[in-house]
């Protein structure tokens, strides 16, 4: 064996060598990320009260930092954004004759705004999106559409409108109620509650672009998650299970087809989207790209499917039909029929008296039912922004860990 052979051999078994070396650090790393992340999800208040509730503290003191920071840094705009809201304060406190039209638009901002924030908040806080539409919208279009029924219009008298339904004076007998209709009166709010959902989608496309061009590790479960089941899929595809494949299938779909593929997850009830924003941002797919898509399909085609749906259920012959079937359970089917048959009338009751009249209270099974399912709703809400901060401080203190390591 000559000297240049035994020297190509011997670099040769070093880079194979370097190789797997790499590939072992690589593995270790994935291991260990697996391993942080179960015990992150361990941090939750039934489960480590102490230990959540002090790191919920130190996230807070660190997240208030570094908004503080953010804040010093864009002082021009600070100043500008005060100054608006000043003049803006000064011209509401005015008298003068644009109260009217500052009235109009401050009814107006409201309403959309309040549902711009139910949709922020069922993205960002709630996970699939759908708990605000469950509570909120679903009922308001609910509402809407025995009303339109009852009715025989959409014609409601404003005020009371939206806070109240009540049906208008007059003749109504010629008038046709289609879902149509019905869709009409209710696409403002389902848009802005649409148009909320899609800002909610924002913040991990933003985070995995900026982690992107900064060249930093993205500090995201949900991505290092895939990264895992990307490895795993390669060396034992065999043991992946159905929810990892979907996970895997929104990933590549997006990353492959790009508008179009944004489109399809953001039009289907979907609670992997957040995977979505974060692959999108990754792979720094423009933002007028996906947030477009996701508009469209949220706001557009998933919002009028919805409807469609909640209109159908709700028309007038569907529910008689309900409360029938209902009626029918062997044994239950009269005492469940009861409170059905009180709520639906105690609604009618109401639409018909005039706007303005105290309208009498009656406590009802089904409403106390929806009230206690609100109040269990915004306590798991409140619960699961402490219990998400906890977990992103011990992310913060994994972080630390590596670098020292890797230092």
């Amino acid at each position: 064996m000559t000297k240049s052979t035994a020297k190509k051999r011997s670099q040769s078994n070093d880079v194979n060598g370097a190789t797997l070396r790499q590939e072992s650090q690589e593995e270790k790393m994935l291991d260990l990320l697996h391993e942080e992340r179960k015990e992150r999800e361990k941090i939750v208040l039934w489960r480590q009260p102490v230990t959540t509730l002090h790191y919920f503290v130190r996230e807070s003191v660190c997240l208030t930092s570094e908004f503080s920071q953010r804040l010093l840094k864009w002082k021009k705009t600070v100043v500008i954004c005060l100054a608006l809201f000043i003049l803006a304060a000064l011209a509401y406190k005015t008298e003068g004759p644009h109260q009217q039209g500052i009235g109009t638009l401050q009814k107006t901002l409201l309403w959309w705004g309040y549902w711009v924030g139910l949709g922020i908040l069922s993205s960002v806080g709630l996970g699939t999106g759908l708990h605000t539409f469950l509570l909120y919208l679903g009922p308001h279009i609910a509402a809407v559409t025995l009303a339109a029924y009852e009715c025989n219009s959409i014609d409601f008298p404003e005020p009371p409108y939206p806070n109240d339904i009540v049906c208008p004076d007059g003749d109504t007998s010629k008038n046709i109620i289609t879902m149509w209709t019905i869709i009409s009166k209710v696409r403002i709010e389902a848009i802005m509650w649409g148009a909320g959902t899609a800002i909610g989608e924002l913040p991990p496309y933003f985070m995995a672009r900026a982690a992107r061009l900064s060249g930093a590790d993205l500090d995201s479960d949900d991505f290092e998650e895939i990264e895992e089941l990307l490895h795993e899929k390669q060396s034992h595809p065999e043991e992946i299970g159905f929810l990892e494949r979907a996970k895997i299938g929104v990933h590549n779909l997006v990353q492959k087809v790009g508008f179009f593929g944004i489109l399809a997850c953001a039009s289907i009830p979907n609670p992997l989207f957040d995977l979505a924003g974060i692959t999108c941002g990754h792979f720094l797919i423009p933002f007028w790209t996906f947030f477009g898509a996701t508009l469209i399909g949220k706001a557009i085609i998933k919002m009028h499917i919805q409807k469609f749906f909640v209109i159908f259920i709700f028309s007038h012959h569907h529910v008689e039909q309900l409360v029938r079937l209902i009626g029918a359970i062997p044994s239950f089917g009269e005492s469940l029929q009861t409170p059905f048959k009180t709520y639906l009338e105690a609604q009618k009751k109401k639409l018909h008296h005039k706007a303005g009249s105290n309208i009498p209270g009656e406590a009802n099974l089904l409403s106390w039912i929806f009230e206690k399912v609100v109040i269990v709703m915004v306590v798991y809400f409140l619960l699961s922004i402490l219990n998400s901060m906890a977990q992103k401080y011990h992310k913060r203190l994994c972080k630390t860990q590596h670098k020292k390591y890797m230092h």
